[in-house]
């Protein structure tokens, strides 16, 4: 007669089955990582730090600056015409006066940039971050911000002298304020 724990371990797979298993399981999971080929995190090699720098009159047109960080810089009168800075750290940088025609600022984490003056004329600012930041004065016309995170207040300033449509987006500069 067989007892109950005989049958249990008459069941259980042996410690080598085990092994074999487990070996075999890693071995299907590397296959399956290279197949898919799962991209690792590498850093950028056009990626330049330009924190607390200054930068005044700089010319950085059609320059791809995607990802960079101009945290604290003074940008008094550069230009960044048609540049890329999708993805940038603009916070706390001053772009008094600067030119940023057609510039690409989608999902730049702009907080507190002071805009003063600048020409944002055609510059694409969709799904940014610009909490406490400043427009006095700058050039909006055919800007897109639709998406962009923008003081109340700093909206109905804008909305005041919003007109234009981006020409890459198809987006009218009052729509993507939200402007009444």
């Amino acid at each position: 007669m067989t007892t109950a724990s005989q049958k249990r371990t008459e069941n259980r797979p042996s410690h080598q089955a085990m092994q074999l298993l487990a070996i075999g399981m890693g071995l299907l999971m590397t296959v399956i990582a290279w197949m898919v080929d799962v991209p690792c995190a590498i850093a950028q090699d056009n990626t330049v730090n330009y924190t607390l720098t200054e930068l005044h009159y700089r010319d950085f047109s059609n320059q791809n600056l995607a990802g960079t960080s101009f945290a604290g810089a003074d940008l008094r009168g550069a230009s960044f015409r048609g540049a890329s800075l999708q993805g940038s750290i603009l916070t706390k940088a001053a772009f008094f006066e600067a030119d940023l025609t057609g510039a690409n600022l989608s999902e730049t984490l702009a907080d507190r940039v002071i805009f003063d003056g600048a020409n944002l004329t055609n510059a694409i600012f969709t799904d940014a971050i610009a909490n406490r930041s400043r427009f006095f004065d700058a050039t909006i016309t055919g800007a897109d911000f639709s998406g962009a995170l923008l003081d109340t207040y700093q909206i109905s300033l804008m909305c005041k002298r919003a007109e234009g449509v981006n020409p890459f987006t198809g987006v009218s500069t009052r729509d993507s304020l939200g402007c009444r």
